[in-house]
């Protein structure tokens, strides 16, 4: 009988996505021409897949949002440790929708300040995702 390989986790998925948006944002960020809302973007996106995958690890449930606090929250809720920057994520919050779609003009993003933090984030996703 043939085997077949095991299909990637929902966690899994979500942390590899993480990380194409945490390059992107890095790619993007070096370019003069595009906005801080494309760069924060992706950038939050990046963050809110990091804490989506350490949830579904855990098999913990989660709504559909952008909502990085409330992300947040529920880990601590569930007695999970915070992300690195947890108390600066929700800085990132405008960048899901509004300014996406314009609605709103974000004060600026610190792209090289966001980009570190988020690449802690992703990183300490990926480390938690790996423990039992």
């Amino acid at each position: 009988m043939k085997s077949t390989p095991l299909e990637p986790s929902i966690s899994t998925l979500l942390l590899a996505a993480a990380r194409q948006d945490l390059a992107a944002a890095k790619l993007l960020s070096n370019a003069a021409e595009i906005g801080d809302a494309l760069v924060g973007f992706h950038l939050q996106q990046a963050t809110e897949k990091s804490l989506k995958a350490v949830l579904s690890a855990r098999g913990i449930e989660f709504r559909r949002t952008h909502d990085l606090l409330w992300l947040v929250d529920l880990l601590a809720e569930k007695g999970l440790p915070a992300p690195p920057h947890a108390e600066w994520l929700d800085e990132l919050n405008p960048y899901a929708v509004e300014a996406r779609y314009g609605t709103i003009e974000p004060d600026g993003l610190s792209r090289v300040i966001a980009l570190q933090s988020v690449t802690e984030v992703v990183q300490w996703a990926a480390q938690q995702t790996l423990r039992p």
